[in-house]
């Protein structure tokens, strides 16, 4: 088998005890050294708070793993060659005996192939801005659409198209429902302006609607469990708009397109947000975090 499943997640899916993926992104590319470090290490405690075990998904080596040593999360943080890995990119990187930090279809993906049925990230790709000039959407729906997984995120990441975006994961038939909300987090905000038709407000009723998709056999697609940040520790919003206005337009004046566009958006947040922007998201990812742990122990509960 070319998936490596660590000894400790391994032991729990067997023993049916919680168990958490944790995308590794966020280590090798969306923070500064030493902070991003520190930050992987944190999360993987929160999980451990919570009674479940962490599964980080990274690719060392060209080999797939879920679940990384101490060692293993250093070197994904550390490596200046540690590749961008989508879902696509896995038979390269494996071929290749590449290093790599994967995103959320990635993640999802070899989560799912681990047997991990719970995944936390910050927020999902979407569809873009002006789709259709650029046709531009991002791989995460797609593969949410054909993979068993429940996701816990703050929605989808403010720079996109967000309602074109919940169009879109309802045609690809991906349930999607606000944890404790009937609104549509906004990533760095706790409402993206857009309603939700389906709310859910206890681990248990998220575990329940698990159930209830293996039970009706339906097609192979994830739940989206969409977790606002607290308000308290959200973006200003009035700042946000501000800021990602001028991002928006900072980036068609210097003619960024395609992957580039994403992470010079954010980086454009982080940079004119004094930081802000990226405490919100953190702020996000450690929620998400905790709440996937509460729902992987009420899925293994039953």
């Amino acid at each position: 088998m070319v998936l490596v499943v660590s000894e400790e997640v391994r032991e729990a899916i067997d023993a049916r005890r919680p168990v958490v993926a944790l995308e590794s992104t966020i280590i090798a590319h969306g923070l500064p050294r030493p902070r991003n470090l520190e930050v992987g290490r944190e999360l993987e405690r929160a999980v451990r708070q919570e009674g479940a075990v962490p599964a980080t998904v990274a690719v060392l080596g060209g080999r797939p793993h879920v679940g990384l040593t101490g060692d293993q999360l250093e070197r994904i943080a550390a490596g200046d060659g540690v590749r961008k890995l989508g879902h696509r990119d896995l038979p390269l990187a494996v071929a290749s005996a590449a290093d790599g930090a994967t995103t959320v279809s990635a993640t999802a993906l070899l989560a799912s192939l681990a047997g991990v049925r719970v995944f936390a990230t910050g927020g999902l790709g979407g569809v873009h801005r002006e789709w259709t000039v650029t046709q531009d959407e991002s791989a995460d729906l797609g593969l949410l659409a054909r993979t068993r997984i429940t996701v816990v995120c703050a929605g989808v990441k403010s720079i996109l198209d967000v309602p074109a975006t919940l169009q879109r994961l309802e045609t690809l038939g991906v349930a999607v429902a606000g944890y404790g909300t009937d609104r549509f987090p906004g990533f760095y905000l706790s409402d993206s302006g857009h309603p939700v038709d389906w709310t859910l407000r206890t681990p248990e009723q998220v575990a329940q609607v698990m159930r209830a998709q293996d039970a009706l056999g339906g097609p192979d697609s994830a739940l989206v469990v969409a977790n606002p940040v607290p308000e308290q520790e959200q973006l200003d919003p009035d700042l946000h708009a501000r800021v990602l206005a001028d991002a928006l337009h900072a980036c068609e004046k210097e003619g960024v397109t395609g992957q580039a566009v994403t992470p010079f958006l954010l980086d454009h947040l982080v940079r004119h947000t004094d930081g802000a922007s990226l405490e919100a998201n953190l702020a996000a990812v450690r929620g998400n975090v905790r709440l996937a742990a509460r729902i992987a122990a009420a899925w293994t509960a039953a």
